[in-house]
């Protein structure tokens, strides 16, 4: 291999897959002297890496953790693993790292090649998603995310196809500002020049989604930030149940088991209050079976008959 870059991708592939290299491995792996070698990892440190040599006759280069994370070398099918995987983290609206998963993605779709793409494609056809107990969200199409995302990124203006809750579709060209994952969905957050207003658009009801080519200037958003702005919209529309319980088991132990969804407090050292508002029983009926311990439902009236629906449910079941 003579050309330099091409070497240095290839040397830095091959440290990122194994922990130690010896010397003479690495050059003959490169088909390079391992004087040709040593100038490569200097060449690799210059760029930011942390190449650690090992002197000695059987000395060696190990690639180090950094600072940063430096932009990696992924060979083919780590690629596909990788973006099927940032997928599938996406598309779970109530996963603490889906927000983080679609702006990798909108870095990873656009560079992989054709060839790439299509087994992507053929892994998401032919696989049958198992969300955990946890999700209870609309599916969201990891390619629509994508999409918005990047929209959002370069400011260039979305085109897509809506369908309002009890409404017929309609057709909407919008100027996208954020993403939002709230609760166990996904929300745009656009201005809509049509209608001279700032909006916002649950993905799991627009379909159709794709980049119009036009660029537009970044107007200032009318709230503190976007999940705000989504909270505000949503909170003029409905009046949500609050749920409140006593567990018998510690708070830090509930926390751990019941995530970020849902308000522990200390209620002593071997009891918490568990607190949570929801428009759906049937979540918090969820949360608390996940508990694993006694509790008792201080409120609403509701949540102890669907309890006991469920309990008589599971008995006949048993």
């Amino acid at each position: 291999m003579t050309d330099p870059t091409a070497r240095a991708l290839r040397l830095l592939s091959l440290l990122q897959g194994r922990r130690d290299w010896a010397g003479g491995d690495l050059a003959g792996r490169l088909g390079v002297s391992v004087r040709t070698l040593r100038r490569d990892v200097d060449r690799l440190r210059e760029l930011g890496y942390p190449v650690q040599a090992r002197p000695g006759a059987d000395g060696g280069y190990r690639l180090a953790a950094g600072a940063a994370l430096p932009p990696l070398v992924l060979d083919d099918d780590e690629a596909v693993a990788l973006t099927v995987a940032l997928q599938a983290a996406a598309a779970g609206a109530g996963a603490g790292m889906a927000e983080a998963s679609v702006r990798a993605l909108t870095k990873v779709v656009p560079v992989l090649p054709a060839r790439l793409r299509r087994r992507v494609e053929s892994l998401q056809a032919m696989t049958v998603p198992a969300p955990p107990w946890s999700d209870g969200g609309p599916a969201i199409d990891p390619q629509l995310l994508v999409a918005a995302a990047q929209a959002c990124r370069e400011s260039e203006r979305l085109e897509f196809t809506y369908t309002p809750a009890g409404r017929p579709p309609e057709a909407r060209l919008v100027e996208p500002h954020r993403l939002v994952p709230l609760g166990r969905r996904w929300y745009l957050v656009a201005f809509d020049p049509a209608r001279g207003d700032w909006r916002t658009f649950r993905l799991d009801r627009m379909s159709g989604v794709h980049g119009s080519g036009a660029r537009f200037a970044p107007r200032p958003l009318p709230a503190e930030d976007a999940a705000a702005f989504v909270r505000a919209g949503i909170d003029r529309f409905r009046t949500p149940t609050v749920v409140e319980a006593v567990v018998e088991a510690p708070a830090a132990v509930v926390r751990d088991r019941v995530g970020r969804w849902v308000r522990v407090t200390d209620d002593g050292p071997h009891r918490c209050r568990l607190r949570m508002e929801t428009d759906d029983l049937d979540w918090p009926a969820l949360v608390l079976g996940a508990v694993r311990a006694e509790f008792t439902v201080v409120a609403p009236d509701e949540l102890r008959q669907r309890l006991a629906e469920w309990s008589q449910r599971f008995a006949r079941a048993g």
